[in-house]
Formats: C-alpha cells, sequence, structure tokens
C-alpha cells in the first residue's frame, strides 16, 4: 500500500477519524531558481551541473552573494533544502583562490558531521579540485591528527573538540589559526540553554585564539525555522549578521494531522495513553510497508514502543531489523550502522528521541509520528521535515499527551498553525558558565589587565575571583594560569553536571559496553533492580557503581519495564529581585534543590498496569539555580480549606508547568514548577518555577519579566477545556477536583478587572 492509499483509508476509518481535530493540507511549493553566480569556478559549477544541479534556488544564490561581500550570512529555511551550498560554495571559492585559506566547520553532534563531511568530500571529487577536508573529533585516529593539523583546508568537527581538543592545543593549529577565514555553524536552533551559553563562550575564545594569530574569520550560520535567528546568530558568536531567509526549494504536499486520544473516563476526563495510539498509528505503517519515523519525547517511551514495534516483526529466526531504535546513549558505532540502513531504505520504521531531529540525511520517509507534542512548534516542523525530505508528499501524524500544553495545542491547532516559531534562549554570561570559559581561555593564553571577553566590559572581578581562589596568578599587567589542572576536562557543553556513566553487559562473554547515560538520568533509570531498555532489549541493573560510574546490567525477559519517583524539595539561598504582580507578589532569585530517588515501579507491557514496586538506595543530587516565584494573598485560608487549597494550587502548577514553555523555546523538562500552600520561607501559599539545570540559563528570569501573562494564559487553558471538574488536560489527573476552585482564584489572583482575562495566544 502507498502513502496515498493509507491516507484514505484512514480518512475511511471512523474510529480514527473521530479522534482528529485537525487534518490540514499544506500545498507543494514550486522551487524558484537563479543562475549560478558571476564569476564562479568553473570546477564548482561543473561539479553541480554533473550531479544534477545546474541553478542555485534563490537562498543559495543570496547567501553567496552576502559571503562574497564580507558579511556574516545566518540562512533560515526549513530541513532539507539544501543550505549546505550555501556555506560550501563561499568556502570552495575561498580556498581555490587562496590555498593558504582555512575553514572550520562546527555541528552539534558526531552524525551530522559525518553525514556533511561526506557530502562535502563527494563534491570536491567530483570537481577534482585539492582540497583537503578532514573531520577531526574523538574518533579521529592518533596518528591522522597531525595530517588534519598541517594538511587540512577545512576541518570538520564539533563544539565539544573544538572546547577541549582543539582551543587548549592551539600552538599545534597555527596553520589553522593564521589562515582562518570562514567558520560554519550549523544547526544553530540546537544551540539553546546550557548548550548555547556553552557555545557563545567557546566561540569568544576561538575569536580571541584568531585575533592572537591575526585572523579576523566571517561567520556563516545555518538554521531551521524559528523567530530570532539573527539574534541568536549575533548572541552566540558577538558579530552582525545579515539573514537569508527567501527559501526558494520546493516542498511536496505535507498532511498534517493531529490526534487527540479517546477518552476512556468521561467522568474524570482521562485518555487513553498517548504511547498506545502511537502504537496502534505505527503498527499501521509498519504492516503496509510505509517507512517512517516515530519520535518519543522520553528515552523510556521510545524505547518500548520499539519492543512493541519489534515483535510485530519478527520472524522466525528472530530477525527484528525492520524496525530499530536510535537515540543519545547509544555507542557510536550502532548509530553510524542504524543511519546507514535508513539511507539504504533496509529500515521500515525508526523509532527516535529528538536525537534524529537534526538534519542528517536518512534518505526518504513518507510519514513522522509524533507521540506527544514536541514542546515547540519550531521542533515539531523540525521533526516534521524528517519525511518527505525529496518533494515527495507526506504525513505528519501528531498524538497529543495528557499534559496541559499538549492538549492545548491539539484542541486549538490554529494556535499551532498561525503563531511564528517560538524564539532561542541564549544565556552566555550566566555566571556558572562564563566563570568555567574564563579558566579554560586563560589556560589557553594569558589575560591582559582590563581585556574584553566577549560583549562583558569588564573581566577584572571575574579574573580577581579566580585568583583568589588560587587559579590565577597576576603578574605585570596580566592574570596566568598557574595549576596544573586541564579545565577542559571538568565542563561538559551539553550540560553542567559531571561526566556519564557507561552502561556494562555482564551477561555478554567480553562484558562489553552497550551504552552511557547522563549523571542527572542515571538515579532514574539505572538504579538497582531497574530494567534498562536498549533497542527493545531488557536488561537488569545489577549493580551501580557512582564512585566508578559504571552501571552493571544482565540480560533478561521479562513482562515489566520500571519506571521511579523523585521526590524533590527545595530552600531559598537569595532574593535578587522583587515587585508586585497585580494581588501577588512575585520575586526572583537562587534557590537549592535536593532530589531523591527513593522507590521506582514495576510496569507491565500492555496493560501498563503497576505490577509492584522496589527500593532505591541513592544518594541526594543538590543543584543551585535561579528560580522566580509568587506568593498568594493571606486571605485566601478564609475562602477555601486547606484540602481545596492544596488542590487548587496542583492544579495551578501544573497548568503554568504546560503554557509556560510555550513562550520559551524550551521543552517542558527544563523548567520545574512546584508549590506550597505553607512556604517555609514566605510562610504564604507560594509557587515556585525554576530551571532545570544548575546555575540556571535565564528562563525563570525571563518569567519574571512576563509579570502576569503566564496566569492569564492558563486561565485561558482552564476555560477551553470541556471537562467539568479538572482533568489530565488542565490541572493534571493529581488536580481532579479543583477546577471550580482556581476558576475563582486565577481571576482573583489577577485582580478584579482581569476576571475575563486570558485569551489564546497570550503568551
Amino acid at each position: 500500500m502507498n502513502l496515498k492509499q493509507y491516507m484514505q483509508c484512514l480518512r475511511e476509518d471512523p474510529g480514527f477519524m473521530e479522534n482528529v481535530t485537525c487534518w490540514r493540507t499544506i500545498p507543494a511549493r514550486p522551487a524558484r531558481y537563479e543562475a549560478f553566480p558571476e564569476g564562479l569556478d568553473e570546477r564548482l559549477t561543473g561539479a553541480l551541473t554533473r550531479r544534477g544541479i545546474s541553478r542555485l534556488y534563490t537562498h543559495q544564490a543570496q547567501a553567496v552573494a552576502a559571503s562574497r561581500e564580507g558579511k556574516n550570512v545566518v540562512v533560515v529555511t526549513p530541513t532539507a533544502s539544501g543550505k549546505t551550498l550555501c556555506y560550501n560554495l563561499p568556502v570552495l571559492e575561498q580556498i581555490l583562490e587562496n590555498s593558504d585559506s582555512r575553514a572550520l566547520y562546527l555541528f552539534p553532534t558526531k552524525a551530522l558531521t559525518a553525514d556533511q563531511q561526506a557530502e562535502l568530500y563527494g563534491l570536491i571529487e567530483e570537481a577534482g579540485i585539492d582540497v583537503k577536508c578532514f573531520t577531526y573529533d574523538g574518533d579521529t585516529p592518533a596518528s591522522a591528527r597531525k595530517a588534519v593539523r598541517d594538511a587540512g583546508h577545512i576541518v570538520v568537527t564539533n563544539p565539544d573538540m573544538l572546547h577541549s581538543g582543539i582551543l587548549p592545543s592551539h600552538t599545534k593549529w597555527v596553520k589553522l589559526f593564521e589562515n582562518l577565514r570562514y567558520v560554519v555553524i550549523d544547526e544553530i536552533h540546537a544551540y539553546t540553554g546550557v548548550f548555547g551559553g556553552n557555545l557563545a563562550n567557546v566561540i569568544r575564545r576561538l575569536k580571541r585564539i584568531c585575533e592572537f594569530y591575526g585572523s579576523h574569520p566571517r561567520f556563516i550560520c545555518c538554521s531551521a525555522t524559528i523567530a530570532n535567528p539573527r539574534e541568536l546568530a549575533e548572541a552566540l558568536t558577538g558579530e552582525p549578521f545579515v539573514m537569508v531567509d527567501d527559501n526558494g526549494a520546493p516542498a511536496g504536499e505535507r498532511h498534517v494531522v493531529f490526534y487527540n486520544p479517546p477518552v476512556v473516563n468521561r467522568q474524570l476526563g482521562i485518555r487513553r495513553s498517548s504511547m498506545q495510539e502511537t502504537r496502534d498509528v505505527a503498527t499501521g505503517l509498519v504492516q503496509n510497508g510505509i517507512q517512517s519515523i516515530v519520535f518519543a519525547r522520553s528515552r523510556l517511551v521510545m524505547e518500548v514502543l520499539v519492543k512493541y514495534l519489534k515483535e510485530l516483526v519478527r520472524d522466525t529466526i528472530g530477525d527484528s531489523g525492520r524496525v530499530r531504535g536510535y537515540r543519545g546513549g547509544y555507542l557510536p558505532t550502532q548509530r553510524r550502522a542504524i543511519e546507514r540502513a535508513l539511507r539504504a531504505g533496509e529500515i521500515t520504521c525508526v523509532v527516535s528521541t529528538n536525537a534524529l531531529e537534526l538534519g542528517i540525511d536518512i534518505g526518504q520517509l513518507d510519514v513522522c509520528v509524533l507521540c506527544g507534542y514536541p514542546g515547540t512548534i519550531a521542533s515539531t516542523w523540525q521533526q516534521a521535515g524528517r519525511a518527505g525530505r525529496r518533494n515527495s508528499e507526506s504525513l505528519l501524524i501528531v498524538v497529543a499527551g495528557s499534559s496541559p500544553l499538549d492538549q492545548y495545542m491539539i484542541q486549538h491547532p490554529d494556535y499551532f498553525f498561525s503563531r511564528s516559531p517560538e524564539k532561542a534562549l541564549v544565556n552566555p554570561n550566566n555566571l556558572f558558565i562564563l566563570l568555567n570559559h574564563l579558566k579554560c581561555a586563560a589556560y589557553e593564553l594569558p589575560f591582559k589587565k582590563g581585556e574584553r571577553f566577549g560583549d562583558l566590559d569588564s573581566t577584572e572581578d571575574m579574573l580577581g575571583y579566580l585568583a583568589d581562589q588560587g587559579l590565577l596568578r597576576s603578574v605585570g599587567g596580566g592574570y596566568y594560569w598557574m595549576t596544573q589542572e586541564f579545565p577542559q576536562t571538568s565542563v561538559s557543553l551539553r550540560s553542567a553536571g559531571e561526566q556519564n556513566f557507561v552502561i556494562i553487559d555482564i551477561s555478554h562473554p567480553d562484558r562489553r559496553v552497550i551504552g552511557e547515560m547522563d549523571r542527572f538520568t542515571v538515579p532514574m533509570l539505572l538504579h538497582q533492580y531497574a530494567i534498562y531498555m536498549h533497542e527493545g532489549r531488557q536488561y537488569q541493573v545489577e549493580q551501580l557503581d557512582f564512585d566508578d560510574k559504571k552501571a552493571y546490567v544482565r540480560a533478561v525477559d521479562v513482562d515489566y519495564y520500571t519506571d521511579a519517583d523523585l521526590n524533590t524539595s527545595m530552600k531559598v539561598l537569595d532574593v535578587f529581585d522583587e515587585g508586585d504582580c497585580a494581588r501577588m507578589e512575585r520575586f526572583r532569585g537562587e534557590v537549592l534543590v535536593t532530589s531523591i530517588v527513593k522507590i521506582f515501579k514495576k510496569i507491565k507491557f500492555d496493560t501498563h498496569e503497576n505490577l509492584g514496586w522496589g527500593e532505591v538506595n541513592l544518594p541526594e543530587m543538590e543543584m543551585q539555580t535561579s528560580a522566580c516565584w509568587w506568593t498568594m494573598p493571606e486571605d485566601l485560608d478564609g475562602r477555601w480549606t486547606k484540602e481545596e487549597q492544596q488542590t487548587a494550587m496542583l492544579g495551578l502548577a501544573n497548568l503554568l508547568r504546560g503554557v509556560i514553555p510555550a513562550s520559551l523555546m524550551c521543552a517542558p523538562k527544563d523548567i520545574s514548577v512546584h508549590y506550597h500552600v505553607r512556604d517555609p520561607f514566605s510562610r504564604k501559599p507560594t509557587l515556585y518555577l525554576y530551571d532545570s539545570l544548575p546555575g540556571g540559563v535565564g528562563l525563570s528570569d525571563r518569567v519574571y519579566e512576563m509579570e502576569r501573562e503566564p496566569f492569564k494564559q492558563a486561565l485561558s487553558l482552564l476555560r477551553s477545556c470541556p471537562c467539568e471538574h479538572g482533568c489530565p488536560g488542565c490541572t493534571g489527573a493529581a488536580g481532579v477536583g479543583g477546577k471550580e476552585t482556581l476558576m475563582e482564584l486565577i481571576p482573583l489572583l489577577l485582580g478584579d478587572g482581569d476576571t475575563e482575562s486570558g485569551t489564546e495566544g497570550t503568551v
């Protein structure tokens, strides 16, 4: 069955269509072209022509023209629109004009690095030109590294290797830094939050070293569609940019279906699991041989879906390779093999976390299924772009979860289609991140007195602080690194945490490493007796060694998986700002968050019933981060009972947790919302919102500045929900029964003039 026939079957299926809240068809878009730029080297035009490219898309031609004029360029077009030529042509043209010229390509993942290096190498080979292009990352053999440093015209790498392997060893890279003409940063929309703040400081260090060697490279950045691409590029690089967003690439017809799982308990408003609905949709695709990709929001959901679908396609000898899983934590060799199989068309369905959201070439897929709304409009379109990449017709099915944000989007499709994608948020001057990179920068080159770092007016206080800590020495008008420590090893660009844990399969004769996991996820998924799932296979955790950062697992075959409960407590450390917010008071400051996992649940496959629980004995995790909070009027006590207040506060926390990510380009997990009916610090009913990353990345600061808007949007969502007493789609499952109280409470908090506030799209 082809895609068109499959969609017709869906339209004729009343059981499916009764749950569809929107089926929208986005028409195909024809290509718009411009001729090759005048004077472009004939070897390049000849190579492109032989590859079937006789003209450039409008955005490609505009990007090349702006680069020729010496401008920094940010290109903003959808997935599979040919952004690669926007930087390959200017770079190759520069190297052909001057063979001493060098370029540095940065990609956020090794997979994308390998993919784009292969594309560039193919163009160089086709053109028959003497341009050396090498990948330099953790997988590059030691024997090849000297050749890359000496002969590489184009060095293709990732931010992590630039941070820890290239910048600290800049004296070995003199040819690169003396002759660096272009720095290409692809997929800049991936650099938000902690990752973005870290990359911005790595670029500050790069520019500082370039200046030392006398070069001043231009930047070419590429991004998926976000609301502020030029602002983000300028924040990451500290340079002015021109934006190219006149997309000339063609696109096939795209069908977008919003699907809301059926209600299984109308009184409580409880819907069928989005995971079960996604499994059913994916089952139909696999059985009909339609190539598809399924995105899940968590690695646990992704692995459970992989197990379900693998059992569906397993043959008589046990082979189930037509269905594969893909996520961070898989070993690089395994991920490369999956990518090759996708391009070769050997995989019918791949189930992934957002690890496949970036622009890796994974061949032609017909359908993209999202198990839950990804959290942002930008991510939704980026994931949708993984299907129909080569101008073919495609289908996107968004299966809503029960969270407030999912339910709001699925019930208000016009909000999704009419809104521009969200802004990307990056905070290079986050103190936690900044101090780490000042240490790295001082290790690379001494700081002069009064020297600036990025847009900071002065670094004197921070350098003085590092000197007081014994890390720097102030001598003769400069600051010098004075310890034997290599500071780059203690700085992770992807998170503010420590190094990953490795997962070792002790049931294998060679005790092989099968995966890895970050420090903050380990207590939830790798505690003793947890069922760790890897590409649909189950392993029981036999031992977790915190000191050596190793988890020892054994292959098992059981009919359940595990999920753990995380208990969190919080203490205010400092208050930075405070002000009124209608009838509330709002504050911004720093808090200490303590988390501990105490129990885990065993959940049966298929039925998802609870089979029991077990204890977890792991140490507490502490995190200092930024937060904002609101205190309620003291006269609430006389209006509602303590139980009513508790249910309402829980519902309000759930509403805010759902609607606030829509105004920030962040996933719901990037913020946390908690409440206290009687808070130990304020001694009033209090709602806290804090950044879920150590040190904070400015999310709570933005929410503090929004004043009453989050509460207006929460009221809008509450009023639009059809339930009677509260449900998982608005107040959350635990807040059922608090809707009536909240309908009175939120207008009261907003003030008498705001009782009708809160229309769609105010956030």
